[in-house]
């Protein structure tokens, strides 16, 4: 037969009923907590000082004058323990060198001592465990010729230390739970942090999203009608092949912007793609669509499918944003686009063949272009430059690791300008 199941229970109640004690005790007042302590060391020591032993001093006015001031000197124990500790160790002295013997004389020391150390720190418990013991020590010795009424000269240098030794260890209870408290408050306000961080993060990629969709596609519907409002009348033929390019364009951007924004909305069923670098031919298309001469060369080691899917989206995301640049910025009609995959990195580059523009230049009219596109590339753990061309034009060249490390940097990768 087993008796876990109602030891535990009877473990578990016990431990209830402890925690609703101590529940009720920090409940109380420390006023009114200092007051029974007083009550209570009173009515014990003052009964066993009452008692008078054959052949040692019996009890008389000045024991109870020291116990009185024993008693009134606890009740200001919180604030001054260390006088405290003095007077009711001199008046336990007083009582000693009188010649009246008693088990329990020293019980207003005890507290006294007991809310030094729980109240100070370590370096004063040892100092007043050294004085105590010693001047408990030298009392013993000096009332040894009338039979040592307080008990041996070297239990007396003990009993000091007691009460010190269990205040310093509740002490340091209560310093290790707060130290406890303070770490578990730490940790809730760093993983609050974290999440406002991640957070502000979801929201500039979303933005960065949402800014290279519209900027992208209302540029492309911008060339598209004014080519349309342009040849209307004289080439009519034109004009709805540009107005069918603006629809497609409208139709384009108004599914990618139901992707990004059904992210918004947590819904699990959104089954919109992302776009990948199979996608950049379409992205081509609608760029020659606009005017734009624009020469496509892929020369990646890996299949695109084996690319990861952030490495992708920024290198699509990245040419995406430069030839809206391109559209908007440059003169230049002819833009040469390459995606090549030399081992352990994939090189995008957008370079147009515009007329020579001085650095600063190209860096102001790129706008917030150039900086969605670094902190794509970023982003994926790669790195971007950009500048103009030496001869003209203006390029853009970003290095994207395939394989989860950082893009190569340095001589093997050449300058901004090509």
């Amino acid at each position: 037969m087993s008796y876990a199941g109602p030891s535990a229970s009877a473990y578990r109640r016990g431990m209830v009923t402890v925690e609703r004690v101590a529940g009720l005790v920090r409940g109380i007042s420390p006023v009114v907590v200092d007051v029974l302590v007083v009550v209570v060391v009173g009515l014990l020591t003052g009964a066993d000082a009452a008692v008078s032993y054959p052949g040692y001093e019996p009890a008389g006015p000045l024991t109870w004058v020291l116990l009185a001031v024993s008693l009134v000197a606890l009740l200001g124990r919180r604030r001054w323990p260390v006088p405290v500790a003095l007077t009711t160790g001199a008046a336990c002295a007083g009582w000693a060198l009188n010649g009246h013997v008693g088990e329990l004389l020293n019980l207003p020391v005890i507290v006294a001592l007991y809310t030094v150390a729980v109240q100070g720190d370590r370096r004063r418990t040892v100092v007043t465990a050294v004085v105590a013991s010693a001047l408990s020590g030298l009392v013993a010795l000096t009332v040894g010729g009338r039979a040592n009424p307080q008990g041996a000269p070297m239990l007396e240098l003990v009993w000091p230390l007691v009460p010190l030794l269990l205040g310093e260890v509740v002490r340091t209870r209560a310093e290790l739970l707060r130290e406890y408290a303070d770490r578990a408050e730490r940790a809730e306000a760093e993983r609050e942090a974290e999440a406002a961080r991640r957070v502000r993060q979801e929201r500039v990629r979303i933005a960065r999203e949402l800014h290279d969709i519209v900027a992208h596609t209302v540029t492309g519907m911008t060339v598209q009608a004014g080519l349309a409002l342009d040849a209307r009348e004289s080439r009519p033929e034109v004009a709805a092949e540009a107005m069918r390019q603006v629809r497609a364009s409208g139709r384009d951007a108004v599914r990618e912007l139901r992707a990004t924004l059904a992210v918004l909305r947590e819904e699990p069923g959104s089954t919109a793609p992302t776009p990948r670098l199979a996608d950049l031919d379409e992205l081509v298309d609608r760029a020659r669509a606009d005017g734009l001469l624009v020469d496509l060369t892929r020369e990646q080691a890996a299949g695109e499918g084996e690319l990861p899917l952030v490495v992708e989206l920024a290198a699509y995301r990245i040419v995406q944003e430069a030839l809206t640049n391109v559209r908007r910025h440059s003169r230049a009609r002819r833009v040469k686009v390459t995606v090549a995959g030399p081992p352990g990195r994939l090189l995008v580059e957008v370079a147009d063949e515009g007329p020579e523009r001085p650095p600063e230049h190209g860096a102001r009219a790129a706008g917030f272009g150039l900086v969605g596109m670094r902190e794509r590339a970023v982003a994926a753990g790669g790195e971007l430059e950009h500048g103009p061309r030496p001869g003209g034009g203006f390029a853009v060249r970003a290095w994207l690791p395939v394989d989860g490390g950082r893009a190569a940097t340095g001589p093997e990768r050449g300058g901004a300008g090509g």
